[in-house]
C-alpha cells in the first residue's frame, strides 16, 4: 500500500506539473458585444503570436459580470471603456470623464489604487451615446455638430429623433438639449421600449414614422451602412467611452511586454475604423476572430 501511495503521488505531481503552462496563461475576456469580443480576441491573438500563452474567455457577461470576474482573478484582461470608471467609483458627475486623457488618467489612477488594476493604452475614440442624422438631411442643413443640429432645431428645423426609453428619459437627452439649446417636443420623438441601436438606425434609415435622426453609439457598424451621419458633440456635453485593455498586475509582472504589444493596436484605432470592423460582424455576420485576424494580417501583426 505505501509503494501504491507514493505512486500516486508521483503521478499526482507530474499531472500539476503539466497543468502549470495552462494556469499560468493570460486568460483574456470581454463583454457580451461584438466590439468588446472582437477586440479581446485581437489582444488574445496578438500575445499568442508573440509566444505569450493566452487562452479566450470572450463574451462571459455584462459590464458588472465582466468586471467582478477580472477583481476575483477569475480573468486578466479584458477592454473596459473609460467613462464607466465613473460608476465604478462612484463619481459620475465628474467633469473628467468627458475628456479622453483626464478620464484615461484619473480611471487609470482609481482603479491601481484600489485593486491593482493597470489601464494599458486607450483607443483614441468613443463608444458614447450620439446622435446620428440621415446623411440626405444633414447635407440640407449643413448639419456636422450638435451645435449646428441645435441651432437647426431652435430655429423650427424638422427633426425627429427615434430613440431608447432611457436616452430619452434618463437625463441623456435632457442634457443635450441644455447644452445644446433646443427642445424637442413629443411630436418629434420617438420612444421605443428596449431601443436598440440597430432598430433605431434602421428606422432613422427607412424614415419610419418620419424619423431622421437616431440615437446611435458612436462606433456602432450600422451608421454608415444606413448613410446617418454622426453630429459631434462638439461642447463635450456626453463622458468619453474609448476602449481600453485593463489588466491584472500580476499578470503584467508574469507577461510585462503585454503593454508594449497591446499599445500599437489600440493606437490603430479611430471611430471610423472600429465603425468598419463592427459592421463586419454586425452587418456582414462574420466571426468576431475572423474579423480580429482579418485586420490583425492588414496591420502586418499576424501572418
Amino acid at each position: 500500500m505505501p509503494k501504491l501511495l507514493k505512486l500516486l503521488c508521483a503521478a499526482t505531481l507530474l499531472a500539476v506539473g503539466a497543468a502549470s503552462p495552462l494556469e499560468a496563461a493570460v486568460v483574456v475576456s470581454s463583454k457580451l458585444s461584438s466590439e468588446s469580443a472582437m477586440l479581446g480576441q485581437m489582444i488574445r491573438l496578438l500575445l499568442l503570436a508573440q509566444g505569450i500563452p493566452a487562452v479566450d474567455r470572450t463574451r462571459i457577461g455584462a459590464t458588472p459580470v465582466v468586471r467582478q470576474a477580472l477583481l476575483a482573478g477569475e480573468i486578466d484582461l479584458y477592454v473596459e471603456y473609460t467613462g464607466n470608471a465613473g460608476l465604478f467609483f462612484n463619481d459620475a458627475q465628474n467633469p473628467a470623464w468627458k475628456d479622453l486623457e483626464r478620464g484615461y488618467e484619473l480611471g487609470a489612477r482609481l482603479d491601481y489604487a484600489a485593486n491593482r488594476i493597470v489601464w494599458l493604452t486607450p483607443a483614441p475614440a468613443s463608444n458614447a451615446w450620439a446622435l446620428a442624422v440621415r446623411a440626405d438631411v444633414a447635407q440640407a442643413h449643413q448639419l456636422r455638430t450638435m451645435s449646428d443640429f441645435g441651432r437647426w432645431v431652435a430655429a423650427g428645423g424638422g427633426a425627429v429623433l427615434i430613440c431608447s426609453a432611457e436616452f430619452a428619459n434618463a437625463g441623456t437627452l435632457r442634457s443635450l438639449e441644455r447644452t445644446y439649446a433646443f427642445t424637442l417636443h413629443s411630436s418629434q420623438l420617438i420612444v421605443l421600449a428596449g431601443g436598440e441601436t440597430a432598430a433605431t438606425i434602421a428606422a432613422a434609415a427607412a424614415g419610419t414614422n418620419g424619423a431622421n435622426t437616431a440615437m446611435v453609439y458612436g462606433t456602432d457598424g450600422g451608421i454608415a451602412a444606413a448613410r446617418l451621419q454622426i453630429l459631434e458633440d462638439d461642447r463635450h456635453d456626453q463622458p468619453v467611452y474609448a476602449p481600453v485593455p485593463i489588466a491584472r498586475e500580476s499578470v503584467l509582472q508574469q507577461y510585462p511586454r503585454i503593454a508594449e504589444i497591446v499599445k500599437p493596436l489600440m493606437e490603430s484605432f479611430d471611430r471610423e475604423t472600429l465603425q468598419q470592423l463592427n459592421a463586419r460582424v454586425q452587418i456582414d455576420g462574420e466571426s468576431d476572430e475572423t474579423v480580429a485576424v482579418g485586420y490583425l494580417k492588414s496591420k502586418g501583426w499576424l501572418k
